[in-house]
């Protein structure tokens, strides 16, 4: 028996002349998390879509939890749990009544379905709001009741479609706890994200995705290590000085400046992170240019992304056809 939890081989897919997957393969351990990275049109939503058997492949084949997607997608969705980027909950039912019709939809009994309602609702944090409508929750604690609904037949894997997106800071921790936590009891989670810290923090294994191919795979350090060295990033004060400061310091990068007019900031790769600062300091005090802020920083999946597909996450290049799909 295979010790894969999610498996695919060639899966392919095409909305009318859009090829929203051409060909990807994914194997996800069971009781890890993997993390499926890229800007949006990019083919996650499709993929999940296919292994949660929403849609069918045009080609390739799949399995999750043992079963064949497309050969029993009843016996799939017995064993998987989906929480997607918009909480799917009835907004006019409370957070308890929610679980509970989940579970009758489960054919978990009465009893049992209150019993696991109340459970998640604790585990939740969402016990004060349980008897309040749906509709007066914040997003972070509807995203959270969508989730704890994904779990109420205790799926053994669960696919989180960007569960994160537009949540504030304190939210996205919370959200990421949830997930720790449900690995941490054994359960296999493919999660997909554009927050390249989300895929950082959570997965054991990241696949980059771009245009419906996947263009790398690996731990959060094997792709950053492809982009190698550490970056030195300057901020000055005045923006039209970005062409004069990248003059001083080309010297010091062994490699492209990237330069961002927004922020007035210029990165560069650099060698030797304390000799780069202080000669770069010792260069722009002379130059008498106002220095805003100034350090080193090890490269981040953005970085790496940048590298291999030649634009950042929120990519210019990407369809939307995956979300209309």
């Amino acid at each position: 028996m295979s010790d894969l939890a999610i498996e695919a081989h060639g899966l392919r897919k095409r909305y009318r002349d859009v090829e929203a997957l051409r060909g990807i393969d994914l194997a996800v351990p069971t009781g890890t998390v993997l993390g499926v990275l890229g800007p949006n049109g990019a083919g996650k939503t499709t993929a999940v879509r296919i292994l949660s058997t929403l849609i069918r492949p045009d080609a390739g084949s799949a399995r999750v939890a043992g079963v064949d997607v497309v050969a029993d997608p009843f016996g799939v969705r017995r064993r998987i749990g989906v929480a997607g980027q918009y909480a799917a909950v009835d907004e006019y039912l409370s957070g308890r009544e929610n679980l509970e019709m989940i579970g009758d939809l489960y054919h978990l009994g009465r009893s049992a379905a209150r019993a696991r309602a109340a459970e998640l609702l604790r585990d939740f944090r969402l016990e004060d709001a349980a008897e309040r409508p749906a509709k007066t929750y914040s997003g972070g604690m509807r995203r959270r009741l969508d989730l704890a609904g994904a779990l109420v037949a205790r799926p053994p894997v669960v696919f989180l479609d960007e569960p994160t997106t537009g949540l504030d800071p304190r939210s996205r921790g919370d959200m990421w706890q949830v997930i720790a936590d449900l690995v941490a009891d054994g359960t296999t989670v493919l999660l997909t994200t554009q927050y390249l810290e989300e895929a950082d923090q959570l997965a054991h294994d990241i696949v980059v995705v771009d245009q419906g191919r996947i263009i790398a795979r690996g731990t959060a350090d094997d792709l950053k290590a492809q982009v190698g060295g550490e970056r030195l990033s300057v901020t000055i004060a005045e923006a039209d000085r970005l062409d004069e400061v990248a003059g001083v310091l080309a010297d010091l990068s062994i490699g492209e400046i990237e330069r961002d007019e927004h922020t007035r900031t210029l990165t560069l790769p650099v060698a030797t992170g304390p000799h780069a600062i202080v000669e770069a300091v010792g260069r722009l005090t002379e130059r008498q240019v106002t220095v805003q802020d100034i350090g080193i920083r090890r490269p981040t999946l953005d970085d790496a992304f940048l590298t291999l597909t030649g634009h950042r996450t929120s990519g210019d290049a990407a369809t939307d056809s995956e979300q209309s799909a």
